[in-house]
């Protein structure tokens, strides 16, 4: 490959990781024709982007971006499938349902989420674990509407009992 198409392709794997907000790197090499497929597809569902990159193209497009991703960098060697994310957690999800009907493959290598790098793929339940941005503003929305319901909750039970009360002692009247 010529330097100038060297240049163009990181070019590219830089766009693309900067229109995404986190990425993980899986080792895909074991999967045969139908499960690469049906792992393409699962992603493509997910809204997930799923492509193959040579792993100095990767190392010199995450060199060339801000950000410290020096813990990934012993993550890249091997066959190497770079899958970009705007959902933390959903890239984690769809491993884990894949190692389920596989125990070998695909195996994550490392994650880059949240601003935070995960290597190793023990971190795969932890990276399931984390909340996407919306989970979360749902969360705070829920807590600051609890009180707001139990106030209306007790001002409607309470003007029921007076009301049941009130009509009791008119009725013995």
């Amino acid at each position: 490959m010529k330097k100038e198409d060297k240049a163009l392709v990181i070019e590219r794997i830089v766009d693309t990781l900067k229109a995404y907000n986190g990425f993980y790197l899986v080792e895909t090499a074991g999967l045969n024709a139908e499960k690469t497929s049906d792992l393409r597809r699962a992603c493509f569902k997910a809204d997930i982007k799923l492509m193959v990159v040579k792993n100095t193209l990767l190392h010199k497009a995450l060199e060339s971006m801000d950000g410290d991703f020096s813990e990934i960098y012993p993550a890249l060697s091997g066959s190497t499938s770079l899958m970009c994310t705007n959902v933390g957690n959903a890239p984690a999800k769809l491993l884990k349902d894949f190692v389920k009907k596989d125990d070998t493959l695909p195996a994550l290598k490392a994650a880059y989420v949240e601003e935070t790098c995960y290597v190793g793929a023990d971190q795969l339940d932890a990276l399931a674990a984390i909340k996407s941005k919306n989970e979360l503003i749902a969360d705070v929305i829920a807590l600051l509407q609890s009180p707001a319901k139990n106030v209306v909750s007790a001002l409607t039970s309470g003007g029921t009992k007076l009301h049941g009360i009130l009509e009791t002692l008119s009725n013995k009247e």
